[in-house]
């Protein structure tokens, strides 16, 4: 090694961010590991790298006794004050033993120690960029696909979009780009792993963050979210401002937000409703598009008790009951459904039950 190599150490520090004195330490180290595996010794030594030069010297330490049992790990009292008459029994004398060659293992080692140094380093770089991504987010090309995962590309490193977390039904092939949340970083041997989801419903929250200026800009607020990935979604906002239509601003000119947003996520229908304070109102349009006659609510209970037309109870209780559960993840309730038939038969039930317990009074 030379200047040269020590000024391109100084130029790694300042564009890469490596401290240079903690690569030259650890070149150090694997240096006292080389020599011992080259030239079979096993002296206690010490490698040193000048700081200006680059040179290095690679020192036996000798422990000083009066009668030494193993001349590689001690020497005599008489031979140390030959050195040095300063030194002193259980002192530790230092002698240069640098082998003629040793410059060859040595810039091998360098080199070595620094490749390592540098990935390590990228790694870490890589770790932290995407550490403060969690829940956030991002887009890359399907670079590889096996029968567990799909390995995606995000131009600095690759992410793993687990099969069970891809949108049901959905088939992704190499050179495919497209949008997923990052849900985990984890730092492992090879680097960090970076988890994606398609399904999660925070990719549905940062797409409508992503495509409605008025929700990133806080105008329009997304106050709660249901989704069945790959088939149905209701999302329920408010406008802080009385002005902007929330379903409007989400919807989009021709419905060209919804539908980029729709696109994405393969065709999954997205029911997009107004947020109210008055959860009777709520329900109703969270149930959306069944037409609603009345709500009652029992807050005790988190129940909605949901009266609606004969002809609309199918609709309102959706495919296998799919638009009543949306509903009740999005407003919290438990719904009850019935039709306007339904609860005329309950109620003369009841009045009849009335009616014969009056009798028997």
């Amino acid at each position: 090694m030379n200047a040269d190599f020590m000024e391109a150490l100084e130029q790694l520090d300042k564009e890469r961010g490596i401290s240079s004195e903690v690569v030259l330490e650890a070149i150090e180290a694997a240096l006292i590991s080389a020599y011992k595996r080259n030239f079979n010794s096993a002296q206690n030594v010490r490698v040193e790298i000048d700081r200006a030069t680059g040179k290095i010297r690679v020192y036996a330490r000798k422990t000083v006794v009066e009668s030494p049992n193993d001349h590689r790990l001690e020497i005599a009292q008489e031979a140390a004050e030959q050195i040095d008459t300063k030194y002193q029994l259980g002192d530790v004398v230092e002698l240069e033993v640098t082998p003629r060659d040793f410059g060859r293992i040595a810039a091998q080692t360098a080199k070595q120690v620094v490749t390592q140094r540098i990935r390590e380093a990228e790694r870490g770089i890589i770790y932290n960029a995407y550490a403060d991504l969690e829940e956030e987010i991002t887009s890359g090309v399907v670079t590889r696909i096996d029968h567990r995962n799909y390995y995606i590309d995000l131009e600095r490193t690759e992410a793993l979009l687990p099969a069970s977390e891809a949108l049901p039904g959905e088939v992704l092939r190499m050179g495919d780009r497209i949008k997923a949340l990052i849900t985990r970083v984890e730092k492992t041997t090879k680097g960090p792993q970076i988890m994606l989801s398609r399904i999660h419903t925070g990719l549905l929250r940062r797409l409508f963050e992503l495509e409605v200026p008025e929700i990133y800009d806080g105008v329009v607020e997304i106050k709660s979210l249901a989704r069945e990935a790959g088939m149905r979604s209701k999302v329920a906002v408010y406008s802080r401002n009385p002005d902007v239509d929330p379903i409007g601003a989400c919807v989009g000119p021709k419905g060209m937000r919804i539908q980029t947003i729709v696109s994405e996520l393969c065709d999954e229908k997205i029911d997009v409703v107004e947020w109210s304070v008055d959860p009777g109102i709520f329900v109703a349009s969270a149930l959306s598009p069944a037409k609603v006659v009345d709500v009652e609510i029992v807050e005790g209970e988190k129940v909605a008790r949901v009266v609606v037309p004969d002809h609309q109870l199918s609709l309102a209780i959706g495919k296998e009951g799919q638009n009543a559960r949306l509903a009740a993840k999005l407003t919290g309730y438990k719904v009850d459904i019935k039709s306007e038939s339904q609860l005329g038969r309950s109620q003369s039930v009841f009045a009849k039950l009335n009616l014969e317990a009056f009798a028997e009074d």
